[in-house]
């Protein structure tokens, strides 16, 4: 595969903005890696570029997807590699931006070869979550795979499931298997850039004042809008996405609506938490703080360097 640049980084730290800005100073074309910006109608709790931002810096693999869809990592791969060889035969370079590491780790290592699904088995662990809950079931994950434990939430019914039906197919934690394929991966032309605070506390205090500001742009609105097409439901892939989970709950009348901004501010922390574990294990990966003064011109910097070292402009 050919160059490419990947800008990586947790929730809330600005790498929208980011990209946004570079789009303006460098020929790039921007890449979403974003498992929620996928979705039409998912706009304001993705923190989507708005239509006007749209029209003036152009990004890729936004609103490609109705709700009712599944689209995962493998569905990624399959979309983003003919368009970043279409953006280089343009003669720009494909600045990928997002949160989704396992949509990173797929690019940049393919896919593990797994176990097909079990149905009967998939049965299995799904009833045993109806007795126990799938907090229970994670915490089983935990001691089967920690590694994997710690990058899945312990309400992610369908990665729970998925991790312990590979160890129970195979007898290996799924954490092992996608480590082995990593030893076997070629080596690619990227540029790693992580922009994220050194560490998250500093980022904890940003999250809740910015999902409060997304509920006074009209967020709840947007999940009702959603609720009321009547055909979508909470295991969905878009539904189980970091704050519409939570306010699907409310609407689903499991709790109210102030226990549910709560629980979406954990929940977004809680992310926060996952994707610097990935982050951290990014070998080779520059990192640049969001609170530095000029984060972005250091980053238009690194990029131009590397630029030219390999021969681009």
């Amino acid at each position: 595969m050919g160059p490419a640049i990947l800008l990586m980084g947790p929730t809330g730290a600005g790498k929208t903005d980011a990209a946004i800005e570079i789009a303006t100073r460098l020929p790039v074309e921007i890449v979403s890696v974003d498992s929620a910006m996928v979705y039409r109608g998912l706009d304001i709790g993705s923190a989507k570029p708005s239509a006007e931002v749209l029209a003036q810096a152009t990004h890729h693999l936004i609103d490609i997807c109705d709700p009712i869809e599944r689209y995962s990592a493998g569905e990624f791969l399959r979309d983003v590699v003919p368009l970043m060889a279409e953006i280089r035969g343009r003669g720009r370079l494909p600045l990928l931006v997002g949160g989704t590491m396992l949509y990173f780790r797929a690019l940049q290592a393919g896919l593990a070869t797994l176990p097909s699904a079990d149905a009967e088995l998939r049965t299995q662990i799904a009833a045993r979550a109806v007795e126990f809950g799938w907090a229970q079931l994670h915490a089983e994950l935990a001691r089967v795979d920690p590694e994997a434990a710690s990058r899945i939430a312990p309400q992610d019914a369908q990665r729970i499931q998925r991790a312990l039906e590979v160890f129970r197919l195979t007898g290996m934690p799924l954490s092992q298997l996608q480590r082995q394929h990593l030893k076997t991966a070629q080596p690619q032309d990227y540029l790693r850039l992580v922009l994220a605070p050194p560490e998250k506390s500093a980022l904890d205090r940003r999250l809740a004042a910015r999902f409060d500001a997304m509920l006074d742009a009209g967020l709840f609105d947007e999940v009702q809008r959603l609720h009321a097409r009547g055909d979508l439901n909470a295991d969905l892939p878009a539904l189980r996405s970091v704050g519409y989970r939570q306010l699907w709950m409310h609407l689903q009348g499991q709790c109210d609506l102030t226990a549910a901004r709560d629980l979406a501010v954990i929940a977004t922390r809680q992310l926060a938490k996952r994707q610097y574990t990935w982050l951290r294990s990014e070998p080779g990966a520059l990192w640049v703080s969001p609170m530095e003064s000029r984060s972005t011109d250091k980053l238009c910097e690194v990029i131009r360097d590397w630029s030219v070292q390999r021969g681009g402009k």
